[in-house]
């Protein structure tokens, strides 16, 4: 072994020892115990431990509130992901705009809410959305609108969740859109804008397949974050009203911690994971045929 070879073990192995512990080993655990009745009893005395299949799996499929609650999941990742990332993507043009002034600042106070605590900014927003008090409300009011119950009308408590998600996360990429911006060749641009080509037309040929990449990373993170959104509607609304805002995670919690049937949880978690795998997998194929990989 040469010592270039050396070198490069002694970097490499310790990131693939921790990914091994902190991703790999998990998901097989999550495996292992998915096909268990592992619960309270199991974790006072193994001996209450016994294997029972897909025991789990079928349960899930026989659960109305599981189902219930995947098909909250999708309505939230099919409105919340285009929502998240048209934010994020049109305010990094904006602020990449040659008019646009203190840019640095705007860039600093539409990222704030990324790093602020999810609990302290969801009282804000039921503030906000409140049906009586809430300023929303009051701006419909002012439209000549009427009043909306957002966190205790069941049409009402996903579209006021997704609002609150998108103004969470949108400064997140918009950061990273803004890195990538930065890169569109500007030879490609001044050549588009002396042929005469629209700020349209200059978006669609230049700038996306310049940010082609990066629009791939930020679909494959959104899509994955939305199908594990969990503390959002756990403070807002614990899964109500009806039950129209419990997701996958929130129903995995339930199982897991509340009831403490941490095999039927853990069957959950695997199911999670094999969605997010197959989604990643198509993303990816999209990615190849655009030549974003």
């Amino acid at each position: 072994m040469t010592r270039a070879a050396r070198t490069a073990y002694v970097f490499f192995v310790p990131v693939l020892a921790i990914t091994a512990f902190v991703l790999v080993l998990p998901t097989v655990l999550a495996l292992a115990l998915s096909v268990t009745d592992y619960s309270v009893y199991a974790l006072a005395d193994w001996r209450n431990l016994s294997f029972v299949g897909l025991g789990n799996y079928l349960y899930l499929l026989r659960e109305p509130l599981f189902w219930r609650a995947l098909g909250n999941t999708a309505l939230f990742a099919i409105l919340g992901v285009p929502m998240a990332i048209g934010a994020s993507l049109f305010a990094a043009l904006l602020l990449n705009d040659v008019t646009v002034r203190w840019k640095p600042l705007w860039r600093v106070l539409l990222f704030t809410p990324y790093v602020t605590s999810v609990v302290a900014t969801a009282v804000v927003w039921r503030f906000l959305l409140n049906t009586r008090f809430g300023l929303v409300n009051r701006a419909l009011a002012a439209a000549g609108l009427p009043a909306v119950d957002w966190l205790g009308d069941p049409h009402a408590s996903i579209p006021a969740i997704l609002i609150f998600v998108t103004w969470k996360i949108f400064g997140y990429n918009m950061i990273v859109f803004t890195a990538a911006l930065s890169a569109v060749p500007h030879d490609l641009m001044e050549a588009a804008r002396l042929d005469g080509a629209s700020r349209w037309l200059r978006f669609r040929h230049v700038t996306l397949p310049a940010i082609g990449p990066t629009l791939l990373l930020a679909a494959v993170m959104s899509v994955a974050g939305f199908l594990q959104i969990f503390a959002e509607p756990y403070v807002m609304t614990m899964g109500g009203p009806a039950q129209s805002t419990v997701t996958i995670l929130y129903f995995m919690f339930d199982e897991g911690f509340k009831w403490w049937n941490l095999g039927q949880a853990s069957a959950v978690a695997f199911v999670l994971f094999l969605m997010i795998l197959a989604l990643t997998f198509a993303q990816a194929r999209i990615g190849r045929r655009y030549e974003w990989l």
